[in-house]
């Protein structure tokens, strides 16, 4: 076998190249977040083999119809409606980054539309549950105080719990009432840091924290929820958490999510400003916001059907 075989058959075909390329874009110029990246990474990758396998090499060469049939081949493989929608925004994407930079003439997905999504509401919980939640017994010692504080900072303050594991210590800032929070494609803002979550977040800080620290490999991390050895924990490691205590209270399946959901909705339940809302969320359309007015026109709907005495005549 020739000494540069191996290097040949390994070095990435144009379409892989071109991809990466676009990846790189959005990655720098747009600031989309790790995760997306690799989501649209993994959909790309499929994409190119599936052009390959079809004996494209180029992306001159791709009809409408053969992105057509690309979309109807992850269908009949039993992906989820989200997974085949976020594949075609990838595939839409790069075409039209590709026609941008002069790649190609022609974006043959210029014609296509997204399906549109069918609404669901999200998930929360009610005062009552989140109550529950909070006002039972936690563990003594500074696990109990991490757990404790964990779950009063995501309804405290309405986080994602990538942002949450983000947190540094250098975020607090109790004694003005805020934290700040990198967001996604690291964007920053303020949150409100108040009430229980704001006790609950430096009583773990003053003595929680500091005796986690001392369990740590190696250099000290600056991270603010640690994990038993000292690490900063993973966000497996807070839907770990999430799940144990809801569990204890009979809210099977609670994941961080849900504890952001809740705070939507009883704020706005509660009279906040939906920009407002938008701001503390961290949402960038408020389209995303409006969501939860839905959600508390259940609401609304459920109480109506309870209480009015001529509603179901």
């Amino acid at each position: 076998m020739p000494a540069n075989r191996k290097h040949i058959e390994e070095a990435p075909s144009s379409l892989n190249v071109a991809a990466e390329e676009y990846l790189d874009y959005l990655a720098v110029e747009r600031g989309l977040a790790r995760n997306t990246i690799a989501a649209y990474r993994r959909d790309l990758t499929t994409y190119c083999a599936y052009l390959e396998r079809t004996g494209i090499a180029s992306f001159e060469d791709v009809s409408r119809r053969v992105i057509e049939d690309f979309i109807a081949d992850r269908r009949e493989g039993g992906y989820s409606d989200a997974s085949v929608e976020r594949s075609l925004a990838a595939v839409k994407g790069l075409h039209a980054f590709l026609v941008r930079d002069g790649v190609v003439a022609q974006n043959p997905t210029a014609a296509l539309r997204l399906p549109k999504k069918a609404e669901r509401l999200p998930e929360y919980l009610s005062v009552e549950d989140v109550s529950a939640l909070l006002d039972q017994d936690f563990p003594d010692g500074e696990m109990g105080l991490r757990d404790r504080a964990i779950l009063e900072v995501l309804y405290g303050c309405g986080l994602r719990v990538s942002e949450l594991v983000g947190l540094d210590v250098g975020d607090i800032h109790t004694d003005d009432g805020f934290v700040l929070v990198r967001g996604k494609g690291s964007k920053e803002r303020l949150t409100p840091l108040v009430g229980s979550a704001a006790r609950a977040l430096t009583h773990y800080i003053g003595d929680g924290r500091q005796l986690l620290t001392a369990h740590a490999r190696g250099a000290e991390t600056s991270a603010v929820f640690l994990n038993k050895n000292g690490g900063r924990l993973s966000r497996q490691g807070v839907h770990v958490i999430c799940e144990r205590y809801g569990r204890q209270v009979g809210l099977v399946g609670l994941h961080p999510h849900m504890l952001r959901h809740s705070f939507a909705t009883h704020m706005l339940a509660g009279g906040a400003d939906l920009r407002v809302l938008q701001e503390i969320l961290g949402h960038a359309d408020i389209s995303t916001t409006q969501v939860y007015t839905h959600v508390d026109r259940t609401q609304l709907t459920e109480v109506y059907l309870a209480a009015h005495p001529l509603a179901h005549r």
